[in-house]
């Protein structure tokens, strides 16, 4: 992709309405445009990383077993009736009329939406166990949206739902999803740790907060510092084994780790002074299990292997992609700019032409262009007729893996510029040999 031809509104100086450096590197590297309070476009730059997220997302449920489906984003009251929660939920809740002056909503999350459409087709036991999820626009009506798409009004969401026959193949589908999510946030290059949390309007009786730790987190978060050394499961993991599931959980609530609301000061002093971590984090994915909670009043029933209907068990399990895209910035970034890890960023290239009209800084960069395109990754080629140190900002603003600098010096010497985002680190390299560094 040309610069030239891309929409990339870069703004020089931090917005003031910008409290946290995710809202203010968002608004400066062209990513976002507010539309009004806690509404956002998200424009091409920011678009192309919410979509590598969603698609990390999308690989680690579809992974798990769970089955991808798309819901509305408008609901009919009756529904949320039928659970009782219409009236209970809230003012997060977008109340609207059609043109009959039927009650919908805007969805805040979908439980009733999908537990109506599990009763309309799922009457065995022998259909248990299943997870169904999708990826979709969420509205909720906070009273004070702040901090960008941290705290919006509306996001994106993945939300999982998993039904079961018995308490304990509802347990199995909450490893499942535990396990899912902590292989989702490491591939996108974040540390979580689940912490024991309150299930909140959702409702239920066992509940996990994913946290990341960062500075800037909405509230204070305890845990044992070992957690920080945890190894990820891996790409191999079984998710039909019970028992090698429970085992990764296990060993993931074997130490302590609690929000706020949940924390127990006396049980954390009894840690060793060592070991304790206190610090500020970021929700980044909740899982719940809340039992019979929706499909008893709703009628969701299968008929077990003793002939006679149950109520299924139920979880739920959300992930924000547009929340996330502030989160890895609020852990990764600098002074002068968005720092992406190499699986998010919204090109992994930034090619810098810091003579534009020259023939052999024109034809190199062609070259290489073709070749990065060829060997499969995503280029931004900064073609504009612009000053070097002005493309050097915008590059380190937008935080691309790799930086490609080609210019009439070093082109005189048969050499290019690499550097390296995350570190700073440069060689000096043909353009053969800089090629093949990145593609590697």
């Amino acid at each position: 992709m040309r610069l030239s031809r891309f929409l990339l509104p870069i703004l020089r100086d931090a917005p003031r309405e910008a409290e946290i450096a995710s809202h203010r590197l968002m608004l400066r590297a062209g990513m976002i445009r507010q539309q009004s309070a806690g509404i956002y476009s998200w424009l091409p730059l920011g678009y192309r990383v919410l979509r590598k997220i969603e698609a990390i997302v999308r690989e680690e449920q579809n992974r798990s077993g769970a089955l991808e489906l798309l819901m509305p984003t408008i609901q009919s009251a009756d529904l949320w009736r039928e659970s009782g929660r219409y009236d209970a939920y809230g003012k997060e809740m977008l109340r609207i009329q059609d043109r009959h002056e039927r009650d919908m909503l805007f969805g805040p999350t979908n439980e009733e939406m999908i537990t109506d459409i599990f009763r309309a087709y799922v009457k065995s036991y022998r259909d248990l166990p299943m997870n169904l999820y999708h990826i979709q626009w969420k509205f909720r009506d906070e009273v004070r949206p702040r901090f960008g798409v941290m705290r919006s009004r509306e996001f994106l969401m993945k939300d999982a739902y998993s039904f079961d026959l018995d308490q304990a193949g509802a347990r199995h589908s909450y490893n499942k999803m535990f396990v899912a999510y902590l292989r989702t946030f490491a591939r996108l290059g974040l540390k979580s740790i689940p912490m024991r949390a309150e299930s909140g309007p959702i409702g239920g009786d066992m509940s996990h907060e994913f946290i990341i730790l960062a500075s800037t987190g909405e509230s204070e978060v305890f845990c044992h510092r070992d957690y920080l050394g945890f190894d990820t499961p891996p790409a191999d993991t079984d998710f039909d084994s019970r028992e090698g599931l429970q085992a990764i959980v296990d060993r993931w609530t074997s130490l302590y780790a609690a929000t706020s609301e949940m924390h127990d000061a006396g049980e954390f002093a009894n840690l060793a002074e060592s070991d304790r971590m206190s610090a500020r984090g970021i929700e980044v994915g909740h899982i719940f299990y809340f039992g019979t909670k929706y499909s008893a009043p709703m009628g969701a029933r299968v008929t077990g292997p003793d002939g006679t209907e149950h109520d299924v068990h139920m979880g739920s399990y959300g992930i924000g992609p547009s929340r996330l895209v502030a989160a890895i910035i609020e852990a990764s970034h600098d002074d002068a700019g968005i720092v992406w890890p190499d699986a998010v960023a919204p090109f992994q290239v930034g090619l810098l032409n810091l003579r534009v009209g020259d023939s052999a800084t024109d034809a190199a960069c062609a070259d290489l262009y073709r070749g990065l395109v060829a060997a499969g990754f995503d280029v931004l080629y900064d073609d504009r007729d612009d000053r070097p140190g002005a493309k050097f900002a915008t590059a380190d603003l937008i935080g691309l893996p790799w930086q490609l600098i080609v210019g009439p010096k070093g082109l005189a010497e048969g050499k290019v510029e690499l550097k390296r985002r995350a570190t700073g680190e440069r060689e000096t390299l043909s353009p053969a040999d800089a090629l093949r560094r990145i593609t590697g």
